[in-house]
Formats: structure tokens, sequence, C-alpha cells
């Protein structure tokens, strides 16, 4: 028996809300029939799909996995519905870059994207090289020219590097300290020159864009990082001139030659002034 599109739907809410009494009022309906429709999902999935408690309703491992399969029929059933509707376009422009540009980009979508477009937009954070060629990005930012003869590639602005602290020199920032970065963000050119010259004095890292611009804030130290990004929050500022010792880069955008070829409108393409 096939599952139907109106009982998924009804799954998803009391997942994502964790109960029925949650889930009445975004579905319209009452806990007890909230209740009779989840059991009969269960029972016509055979697997137990939620741990009862007075607190809520915690998915078990066979809910979490029906979880992922329903979030995708949603989306396909939005898809639809965008399409008949003639909303926002199904395509999606996937846009990969590391962690700071896709901070800038964020903070400037309007200057890439309207709802005119015809195309949504999802932004990819890598700091490794992702895959365009085979779709798992449709648009690449990189900080070096694309060397995979099937991209086209063009030259951004210039980007310089700056150490950046909050205003009151406050916690670590008084004493001299920095704010380090981990995970796959520490092979970028800024973490490197960080941990090359200040490594002994980084007291305190994160992983992510937003986690070291928090410690930034904070006052507990100072990280480098792009200009570009220039920490725009309450208590960020550039605490010098750009780096001398780390040079400016430029920017790349890169994108398959075959979808170059076939633009037609507006492109779904990305630039800086």
């Amino acid at each position: 028996m096939d599952v139907s599109w109106d009982d998924l739907r009804l799954f998803l809410d009391v997942a994502r809300l964790g109960g029925l009494s949650a889930a009445r009022a975004t579905t319209g309906l009452s806990a007890a029939t909230l209740g009779r429709r989840v059991t009969a999902l269960e029972r016509q999935i055979g697997e137990t799909l939620f741990i009862r408690a007075q607190t809520g309703f915690t998915l078990t491992g066979a809910g979490e996995a029906l979880l992922k399969r329903a979030e995708d029929v949603e989306a396909a059933m939005r898809a639809v519905t965008h399409w008949r509707d003639g909303a926002i376009g199904a395509r999606v422009v996937r846009v990969s870059a590391g962690g700071w540009t896709t901070d800038f980009l964020s903070r400037h979508i309007e200057e890439l994207w309207s709802p005119d477009d015809g195309f949504r937009v999802e932004f990819v954070t890598a700091y490794d090289k992702v895959d365009i060629g085979r779709r798992a990005a449709d648009i690449g930012i990189r900080s070096s020219a694309p060397t995979e003869p099937n991209l086209a590639g063009r030259k951004m602005t210039p980007v310089a590097y700056a150490l950046y602290c909050a205003p009151r020199l406050v916690a670590g920032v008084r004493d001299g300290l920095f704010v380090g970065v981990t995970g796959p963000a520490a092979a970028t050119a800024s973490a490197r020159w960080l941990q090359a010259h200040h490594g002994d004095r980084i007291v305190v890292s994160g992983n992510d864009a937003h986690s070291v611009r928090e410690l930034v804030a904070a006052g507990t130290g100072s990280p480098s990082c792009r200009a570009l990004s220039a920490m725009p929050i309450r208590a960020c500022r550039a605490s010098g001139v750009p780096l001398p010792t780390l040079p400016r880069t430029n920017g790349w955008s890169s994108i398959t030659r075959s979808a170059t070829a076939r633009r037609s409108g507006r492109s779904p393409t990305v630039s800086f002034a």
C-alpha cells in the first residue's frame, strides 16, 4: 500500500514540533486525531516511529530514516507547487565557498539574487574544492584559478587580510592573545599565517566562521581573516592595516563551460565590485 503525502505531512509536523499538542496549530487537527493518524502510519510501515513520553515525542531510528525521506518528498511537492503557481522556479543554483566568503555573500544576497530570477540559491560552505563538474555545486568561489579543463573562471576583486578585534581591549585582546581556527578551515591562508606567526598565543579556537566571530566579539582575542568579510557585528573592527606578510589574493568564480555556453536571459553569476 502506498504511503499518502497527507500522512507524511502530518508525520513531519509531529516530528519537527516534538509532539501532538504542538502540531495541532499547524495541522488544524486534534491531538487525538493526530495520534490515530501517526499510529496508523506506523502500522502501515511496520515500524515504531516515535518514542512517546509525557514530555513529547522523540524519533526512533526508523523515524529518523523516514524523516529524511519525507523531507525529500516535501521538497519535490513544493517544487511542483511552485511550478504550478508560477512562483520561484524549481531550479536551485548551488554556490560553493569558504565560511568567510559565504558569510559575505549571505549579507549581500540582494545584489546576487531576487525572487524574479526564476531560480533559488543554496550556499554550500566548503574549504576543499567541490566537484562542480558533477554538480556538487554550480558556481565555485575559490582563491585560485580553476585548473580543470571543463571549468571556466572569472577573476574577481583582490582580497586582503587583516587582524580583527573587539573595540574595547578586554580579556584576551588586552593581553595580546589570539582566536585560532580548527578543522577544514585551518587550511586557509589566513589560518596558516596566524598559526605560523602567533601559534603560541592562540588560546581559544573555533571550527567555523560564526564561532570565531563570536569569540572575537567577546574580546577573547584576535583572528586573521579576509578583509572582504569585515566582521559586521556589534563588536568587531579591523585592528590594523592589511597584513603585509600575507599577500592579497584574487578571488575566482568557476562554472562549467557547458553551463556558460547555454546561458540565456539573466544568468546566475557571482561577482564583486
